[in-house]
């Protein structure tokens, strides 16, 4: 098993493409909507050091925390879906020297009461987009089944308990991309950011980020149509 990329070089400017998503240690692409492991590798080489607490409140199959494992910080990963928690517990159980403590947790994002005031050194997550992707069919808490309202209804409560368990002086960083309803487009990410900036934090930076392998693009491609195709998504990094 490969366990590093064998060709990696840090993000020096505000747009990112990684047209090779990564397969190194245990990556895939299998898990639908899941971030290349390239995003969470570089924002916590660029806003961590070794032996922080990192943590994902939106688990999915657990890249964050392999990543973390591999550049020898703690992580906290966190998912409301049973399914999620048992895939990312597979993904993370690889072999590997290092003091790293990696913890996963069944648990909803807008309530991290197990988590204390200021423990937090980064948060590093990649929330669903709304109901784009719909991770369970039923499961209460699930923001993936929510319209855009009730969606960023809970993104302010995501971001209230981010703000509260994140240390001062320190960031979160959060991918978020837009929908279309309609031909019209939803700015979920400038929504997503307003409500991250209500509860108290400053923008640090808005990277823009290439989509790649996008399924719906394909589709998209074969039909006549009048509006231009989505293909960036947005990483805030916010700092309390």
């Amino acid at each position: 098993m490969l366990l590093q990329p064998s060709n990696f070089n840090l993000e020096q400017s505000t747009i990112w493409s990684f047209p090779d998503r990564g397969k190194w240690a245990t990556h895939s692409g299998e898990y639908r909507g899941n971030w290349s492991p390239y995003v969470p590798r570089n924002l916590i080489l660029l806003y961590s050091k070794p032996g922080d607490w990192i943590l994902d409140q939106f688990l999915g199959s657990g890249t964050t925390l392999v990543e973390a494992k591999l550049l020898h910080r703690n992580a906290v990963g966190v998912d409301i879906n049973p399914q999620s928690i048992s895939l990312s517990g597979k993904n993370i159980n690889f072999k590997y020297d290092t003091k790293a403590k990696i913890f996963i947790k069944e648990g909803n994002a807008v309530n991290l009461s197990f988590i204390k005031d200021e423990k937090i050194d980064f948060i590093c997550t990649h929330p669903p987009y709304a109901d784009i992707i719909k991770y369970s069919n039923n499961i209460d808490g699930d923001i993936s089944l929510l319209n855009k309202h009730e969606f960023m209804t809970a993104i302010t409560e995501v971001a209230m308990e981010s703000y509260r368990v994140l240390k001062k002086g320190k960031y979160c960083a959060v991918m978020m991309g837009d929908k279309r309803e309609k031909g019209n487009v939803i700015p979920l990410g400038f929504m997503l950011m307003e409500k991250f900036l209500n509860v108290g934090f400053k923008n640090k930076e808005i990277i823009i980020k290439e989509q790649h392998n996008c399924s719906s693009t394909d589709k998209w491609l074969k039909v006549d149509r009048k509006f231009l195709l989505l293909a960036h998504e947005y990483i805030f990094v916010f700092e309390k």
